[in-house]
């Protein structure tokens, strides 16, 4: 595990195949994972460890801790940006150390995330399209949707005010985008926003109930723009990524051996 160089409050950790050799000039893709709300960097990891030594790929994992920004703060990491706190760029500088201590092939990677992670991983497909060659997105509770009448984080009308960079449509029509979930996944105890609660703004509810309807809102606000995606329903799975991580490695696999060499 490393401390990030960029912000030392973030760690990270990395799977680098068994044929990984330091004289050797073989180029290895790197796959980004990113934890949910229970933060299991370490699973994830582990998770593609078998993935990483069958496709030849360098698996990086990064670590958002709880109560970065204030007591009890488990989600400031899933918008990507809380005061002058750029969580993306930590991710991005993560990325940097890792190609500069491997050879890391290209400047784009996989990522996947799953919940709290999707939340993360599909606004960073918003953000940094130029710097992603393919986008898991698994069940976030939270969507942004591809809106630009509705204001962040509802939607995208005023990116560029808070992000400073306007949404690049070209560049997401680029990224191949993959949406995963359970079939059950299907309460909303955990995902319903209030007038009273921070994140509530006009249209917290426009995406629909349970995770199951708003990941389709998502999958369809970005279809509408000409980003293509492709929805994988498990059935008889709730809201746990263990059997969905297949998908995921397939639909990898695959990107991969679509993509130039």
């Amino acid at each position: 595990m490393y401390a990030s160089r960029f912000d030392q409050r973030f760690p990270y950790c990395a799977y680098v195949p068994d044929d990984y050799d330091e004289d050797g000039d073989k180029t290895y893709p790197l796959a980004v994972i990113v934890h949910g709300t229970e933060r299991g960097m370490l699973a994830y990891r582990d998770a593609f460890a078998d993935f990483a030594e069958q496709n030849g790929v360098i698996v990086l994992a990064p670590l958002f801790p709880a109560n970065i920004c204030f007591p009890g703060d488990l989600s400031s990491y899933k918008m990507l940006r809380q005061g002058d706190l750029h969580y993306d760029a930590v991710l991005l500088d993560m990325v940097e150390e890792m190609r500069e201590r491997y050879r890391i092939r290209g400047d784009r990677v996989l990522m996947y995330g799953f919940s709290g992670g999707g939340h993360f991983t599909h606004r960073f497909l918003f953000l940094h399209p130029e710097r992603l060659l393919a986008a898991s997105i698994g069940a976030p509770g939270v969507v942004t949707l591809l809106d630009f009448d509705q204001d962040f984080w509802v939607g995208v009308r005023d990116f560029e005010r808070v992000f400073g960079k306007n949404v690049d449509l070209d560049a997401m029509r680029k990224v191949a985008v993959q949406m995963v979930i359970g079939g059950d996944d299907l309460q909303t105890w955990e995902i319903t926003i209030k007038p009273e609660d921070d994140w509530w703004m006009p249209g917290a509810d426009l995406a629909g109930a349970t995770r199951n309807d708003r990941i389709r809102s998502l999958k369809g606000s970005l279809e509408r723009h000409g980003v293509e995606v492709q929805l994988d329903v498990v059935p008889g799975i709730a809201h746990n990524d263990r059997e969905l991580i297949v998908k995921v490695k397939e639909f990898f696999a695959r990107t991969l051996n679509a993509a130039p060499a």
